[in-house]
C-alpha cells in the first residue's frame, strides 16, 4: 500500500488538470483497504479510478483512494452464461478486450471507454446501444460507514442513465467498489441498433464479439480525441430528455436527430444542440469544444485550467438554453 501526502494528481485525471490532493492512498487488496485507519486521513474522502469522468475544479483538500485490485476470474461451468468476477482496479477496456478474445458476448459495445471496472459500475457507463448495467449481476463493496464488506445485486443498485445508487444522497462516497460480477454469454447477441455500427459492419451475419469491438473502436477513434495526446473526460454532457411538445418546439419539422422513449418523452443528442448553436471548436482559454465531436470538451492547449473548462461549460449551457430552452447537465463529475 502506498500513502503519499501533497500528491500531484496531474497523471491521475484524463483532463490533465494540474491539481493535487492532501493525501493519496493506493491499496493492493481488500485487506489493506479494511486495515486503513480512516479516522487519521484528511477529509473528505474521494475514491477514484483513472479519473476519466472527473473535472477537478481545484486542489482536493482531502484523501484520494485508488484501487490496485486487479484480477479477472471466470466461473465457467460449461453453460451458455459465463459469470466473470473482476477486481475494481482492472482497466475496463482491458477487461472488454479479454472477453472478446474468449468469444464472450455482452461487453463489446463498451470497447475503448476509459476508466476502471469499479468506476464503470458506479457511473453505469454506456455507448453504442449498451450500458454496463446490462451485464452486471452484482457488486461487492466496502462500506466506509459501517466498515464492513457488503454485496448488492444489480437490481439493488438503482441503475439509470449514467447513474446508480452509489452516486445518490447519503450513499454518495459511502461505498467503495472492490469487485464486480459480470454476466456474459456464449450465445451470439450482437447489438446493432446504433446506425454507425451497421455502416461499418455492413450486412454481415457471421459476427464475433471481436468484430463488434473493432467496429466500435474505429468509430470512437474517428470521433473522439486520443487520450494519450489530448486531455478530456469524454462526453461532457448528458443527452437531455424532453417532452414531445418541447421537442416539437426544438425541431418543428421533426428533422433533428432524436430517440422516442417508451413513455413518449424524447432524448435529443446534446452534441446536436451544441453544434446547432455554432459552438463546435469554441474556446475559453486553453479549453475547447472538440471540433470532431461537440459533446466533448478538451484541454486543447495542454495548459487549460479548471476555470477555463468551467467557463466553456457555462457558455455552452447558457447558449443552448437561450436558443432551445433546454438545460444541459454535465455527465462529468465536478470535484
Amino acid at each position: 500500500m502506498r500513502i503519499k501526502f501533497n500528491y500531484d494528481l496531474s497523471s491521475m485525471n484524463t483532463f490533465r488538470m494540474k491539481v493535487s490532493c492532501a493525501c493519496f492512498v493506493e491499496y493492493e487488496n481488500v485487506a489493506e483497504l479494511e486495515g486503513l485507519n480512516f479516522d487519521s486521513l484528511p477529509r473528505p474522502l474521494l475514491h477514484m479510478g483513472e479519473g476519466s469522468n472527473l473535472l477537478f475544479t481545484g486542489d482536493f483538500p482531502g484523501t484520494v483512494l485508488h484501487s490496485n485490485i486487479e484480477y479477472i476470474k471466470y466461473v465457467d461451468v460449461g453453460l451458455d452464461e459465463v459469470p466473470v468476477i473482476v477486481g475494481a482496479g482492472v482497466n475496463f477496456d482491458s477487461f472488454v478486450a479479454e472477453t472478446c478474445r474468449h468469444g464472450l458476448w455482452g461487453a463489446e459495445n463498451l470497447s475503448l471507454i476509459p476508466g476502471e471496472v469499479g468506476a464503470a459500475a458506479v457511473q453505469n457507463i454506456g455507448a453504442y446501444g449498451a450500458e454496463v448495467k446490462d451485464i452486471i449481476s452484482g457488486v461487492v463493496c466496502f462500506d466506509l460507514k459501517e466498515r464492513k464488506k457488503c454485496r448488492f445485486k444489480a437490481s439493488e443498485c438503482g441503475y439509470g442513465y449514467r447513474s446508480s445508487m452509489f452516486k445518490e444522497g447519503e450513499n454518495r462516497g459511502r461505498y467503495v467498489v472492490t469487485s464486480v460480477l459480470f454476466r456474459l454469454s456464449r450465445k451470439p447477441a450482437p447489438k446493432l441498433d446504433y446506425k454507425g455500427l451497421r455502416e461499418v459492419l455492413g450486412d454481415r451475419t457471421d459476427l464475433t464479439p471481436r468484430d463488434l469491438r473493432d467496429a466500435v473502436i474505429e468509430i470512437r477513434r474517428s470521433k473522439l480525441p486520443d487520450p494519450e495526446k489530448t486531455g478530456s473526460a469524454g462526453s461532457f454532457f448528458k443527452n437531455p430528455v424532453v417532452s414531445a411538445e418541447q421537442f416539437a418546439r426544438i425541431s418543428p419539422d421533426g428533422s433533428a436527430p432524436h430517440f422516442v422513449l417508451p413513455d413518449g418523452t424524447v432524448k435529443v443528442p446534446a452534441a446536436w444542440l451544441i453544434d446547432s448553436c455554432g459552438l463546435k471548436g469554441a474556446m475559453e482559454g486553453g479549453a475547447q469544444v472538440y471540433p470532431a465531436q461537440p459533446l466533448v470538451i478538451v484541454n486543447a492547449s495542454g495548459e487549460a485550467t479548471p476555470a477555463d473548462v468551467l467557463a466553456l461549460e457555462n457558455r455552452i449551457v447558457n447558449e443552448v438554453k437561450a436558443r432551445f430552452g433546454v438545460e444541459l447537465h454535465p455527465e462529468v463529475e465536478h470535484i
